[in-house]
């Protein structure tokens, strides 16, 4: 019986070295250091939003993020459905706004690092990204001039230090929108195109304002990243960057076997492309099509970086001027999100399709067909173990 005991006790030992000294081949290591988030280089400056790092710009924008006012109800604000302790997301499988969307929000943070945004890319800028909700009828629902004559009844003197003069209001109507009712869509055609060039620069600055508040908002560090420094260093592995074993498998199928780190790759494991990976639609919701609807969006709207109201040089828009505009590829396709956090935040998928990672890596095991176009993804024969083990490797990213 004693030799039974000191064999177990034995057995543990060995078993927790390992989990204290992982063993990594040096193109693994040279992988998981990619990952980690002191390698994420710093912010680059938003040549097209001379705003962005203004702090005056970024303290209005930060109000202008939590208020209400900035919506047709006076109810929904940009943090309804980007709730800051909820890594500025809602939990919920469609955002609800004044109405429910069709998409699924996303969190927020890192997401100046991105060069497109919304699921499909429909907008090439993070200011251009933080104008689309004011005037959509099911998220805030408001329209330009009523929120360019807030912006002069509430933050007139904010504004004004911060962007210059705001124009002449005298003839602008109350309610007008290129986007609203018909009724406001008919008063802004009835304004003169100096009026309507007055107001969209207006328009721009809330934008660029809220941009410049979200450009701060950045991932913090989690036990991976603690695993993965130590790692790096040669350290011993102490608290919580000690990884189990399961969580060791789960990160070895990760760079893998797995074939995740194809397209969740670096600091902020997001390659920022749009794949179609066979996600089946969400019941009841409109056919979205993905990033292949989104081109034309993005090309039409006049807040994208060729227009008028872009600071700096042209030079700023290689994206846009080098968008993939017509391929198979594009059908279905939606951006590669970050799984920094995901852990915590379930629903998953453009439309909350999959309540749980556990049904993620099924999907992506099974790989089906996509509805329309064709997925990239290919079966994967992972057992049990190794789907278990996935899922909790990817929890180290949300602790």
């Amino acid at each position: 019986m004693r030799r039974l005991f000191r064999f177990l006790a034995l057995t543990v030992i060995v078993l927790l070295a390992g989990c204290g000294k992982p063993d990594f081949s040096d193109a693994e290591k040279k992988t998981i250091a990619s990952l980690s988030l002191n390698t994420l280089p710093p912010l680059k400056p938003d040549t097209t939003n001379r705003f962005a790092d203004v702090p005056a710009a970024a303290a209005l924008g930060s109000t202008l993020f939590f208020d209400v006012g900035l919506s047709r109800d006076g109810t929904v604000s940009c943090s309804t459905c980007h709730k800051i302790d909820r890594q500025f997301q809602d939990d919920l499988p469609q955002a609800v706004g004044v109405g429910r969307t069709n998409r699924r929000t996303m969190p927020l943070a890192g997401v100046a690092r991105d060069p497109w945004f919304f699921w499909d890319g429909r907008r090439d800028s993070l200011w251009a990204q933080a104008l689309t909700p004011l005037e959509n009828p099911l998220e805030q629902a408001g329209n330009r001039t009523a929120y360019a004559h807030y912006m002069k009844a509430r933050f007139g003197e904010r504004y004004e230090r911060i962007f210059g003069p705001l124009p002449d209001f005298s003839g602008i109507p109350l309610n007008a929108s290129p986007l609203g009712t018909d009724t406001e869509k008919a008063a802004w055609n009835a304004m003169s195109g100096a009026q309507r060039d007055a107001i969209n620069g207006v328009y721009a600055n809330i934008g660029k304002a809220i941009a410049a508040f979200e450009r701060s908002i950045e991932p913090g560090p989690t036990r991976f990243d603690r695993f993965a420094l130590d790692l790096a260093t040669g350290a011993e592995p102490k608290g919580d960057a000690v990884f189990s074993r399961e969580e060791i498998l789960g990160l070895k199928l990760f760079i893998g076997k797995g074939n995740c780190v194809t397209c969740h790759n670096g600091p902020r494991f997001t390659d920022n492309g749009f794949h179609n990976t066979g996600v089946p639609p969400a019941a009841d919701l409109p056919p979205d099509r993905g990033r292949v609807d989104a081109v034309a969006q993005v090309e039409a709207d006049p807040f994208n970086c060729f227009g008028a109201y872009r600071d700096g040089e042209a030079s700023a828009c290689g994206e846009l001027r080098f968008m993939v505009k017509d391929a198979p590829e594009l059908v279905r396709a939606y951006k590669t999100p970050s799984l920094r956090g995901a852990a915590a935040r379930p629903p998953y998928m453009h439309a909350g399709q999959f309540s749980s990672l556990d049904e993620v890596v099924a999907h992506y095991a099974k790989a089906a067909p996509s509805v329309e176009g064709t997925s990239e993804i290919h079966p994967l024969r992972l057992s049990d173990r190794e789907r278990a083990a996935l899922v909790a490797f990817l929890k180290t990213l949300a602790e």
